[in-house]
């Protein structure tokens, strides 16, 4: 489907923001609907004009405390917000122009981010599939993956944009995605995946980790891993060294190789959480501080292994997880492993989360919403309060928050990329707590739904 443009007159005359009971319907559908669109999806790559205002747009900007010096309530206030080329414009004291977009008074935060997901496989968009029956740990899933991944690669584009679409639905406008990189689908599965991509890009963007799920070694990915690391993928992947390839240093060796080679970043899923684990984890932070110019650019994701160290070990490897700059994404595991967030955030690690699976042969319990990561991850560290939930919001987010720890406003700034949700909630401390739902998004100044 191509994309159409709005004039922004035209969008206001067709699109004025209906309410129906509580509900907000974006009438951009409706314009959709009379320039007779033959595919009247939700979130089609469909775009207003670049240059238009928001007004009545509710933005935080304070804390409010009490006696004691806690955080007790978020102060807000009405805004215009104007938008130009994919920008945020200008920031005013709200407007009542009649040209501009009513956003109702909506609460604006960042748009989200979910840092880990696999788009290139997936059951979404058929029908239901429980996962079967596991037998043989990790390398029994290789061995199912290698019979299922033929017949998924066959609608792997039309499934990794209804997983697109559903992660916009929750807000989400950008995806760090593991993409297969293996015997079995080669690069197929990246060049899907690159497809479904291009087909979103006005309403998406992602960057890919060259992933190779079955091991670089325990299966000869290593042709296709290099293949892959000469396009413009942004990591190189890996997965379990120890306990997929039967060594630790091998594997590590040539991912960061391969990754200083193409001046890519690296993401390595680390679920082994026993000796092999702490050793893989302080092996990449050696091979990273060894070559510095990997800071900032590195990732563990899952790391199951600080789960299971004591507090004082987990001190010391979150300690040196900071100064190499090495980042966890956590998809917030809880139960029988709780991860030590709290403590990495404290030794300054970049914690972000994801979504991992959403319904395929892993697991079938992703939501596409990772502010309901965020609202798990205050449940489990006790983030009940005011100031509490409101920082939680940044891992939906992947950083920014309206607000910093003193209660400053930091976000928006004029000059900030126009990703932006809407939501219906009063602070952000809400939206994590109620999981609130997202009324408005918008993608590089264009209104995706």
């Amino acid at each position: 489907m191509k994309s159409m443009a709005f004039t922004r007159k035209e969008f206001i005359r067709n699109s004025t923001f209906a309410l129906a009971g509580s509900t907000l319907i974006p009438a951009i559908l409706i314009a959709q609907n009379r320039h007779k669109m033959v595919n009247q999806n939700l979130l089609s790559n469909s775009t207003i004009e670049k240059n238009y205002t928001l007004k009545n747009v509710l933005l935080e900007t304070g804390f409010e405390y009490d006696t004691d010096g806690h955080v007790i309530s978020t102060t807000t206030s009405l805004f215009s917000i104007q938008i130009a080329d994919g920008k945020i414009k200008a920031i005013s004291s709200n407007s009542n122009a009649s040209d501009a977009i009513d956003a109702k008074g909506l609460l604006m935060l960042p748009s989200f981010r979910d840092m880990h997901i696999h788009l290139d496989k997936t059951y979404y968009g058929d029908k239901w599939q429980a996962v079967r029956q596991r037998a043989g740990g990790v390398k029994g899933m290789i061995a199912l993956e290698q019979k299922i991944l033929p017949e998924l690669l066959k609608k792997a584009t039309y499934k990794a944009e209804k997983l697109i679409e559903l992660l916009q639905r929750n807000g989400t406008t950008f995806a760090r995605s593991h993409v297969n990189i293996e015997p079995t689908s080669k690069l197929d599965a990246l060049s899907k995946l690159q497809l479904a991509l291009e087909n979103k890009k006005d309403g998406f963007g992602a960057e890919l980790v060259a992933f190779p799920q079955h091991g670089v070694y325990y299966t000869d990915s290593v042709p296709y891993l290099k293949e892959a690391a000469k396009t413009n993928i942004d990591f190189i992947g890996g997965i379990d060294p120890f306990s997929i390839d039967g060594a630790i240093e091998k594997t590590m060796d040539f991912t960061v190789q391969l990754a200083l080679d193409h001046n890519k970043g690296i993401d390595i899923h680390l679920h082994e959480s026993g000796e092999s684990g702490l050793k893989t984890v302080e092996y990449l932070i050696n091979k990273v501080n060894e070559n510095p110019v990997l800071k900032g650019k590195t990732y563990l994701s899952h790391c199951f292994v600080l789960g299971r160290l004591e507090k004082s070990k987990q001190q010391e490897i979150a300690a040196k997880l900071g100064d190499a700059q090495i980042g966890i994404i956590s998809t917030i595991p809880f139960g029988g492993l709780i991860m030590p967030i709290p403590t990495l955030l404290e030794n300054n690690v970049e914690v972000m989360t994801g979504n991992d699976s959403i319904v395929d042969h892993w697991n079938t319990f992703g939501t596409g919403s990772v502010l309901q990561k965020a609202n798990l991850a205050a449940q489990v560290y006790g983030q009940t309060t005011e100031f509490g939930l409101s920082r939680m919001l940044k891992l939906a987010t992947a950083g920014p928050t309206p607000l910093d720890d003193k209660g400053n406003m930091q976000w928006p700034k004029v000059g900030d990329s126009a990703d932006i949700a809407l939501l219906e909630a009063s602070c952000s401390a809400e939206a994590v707590s109620r999981i609130s739902p997202v009324k408005l998004l918008i993608y590089k100044g264009n209104i995706v739904f």
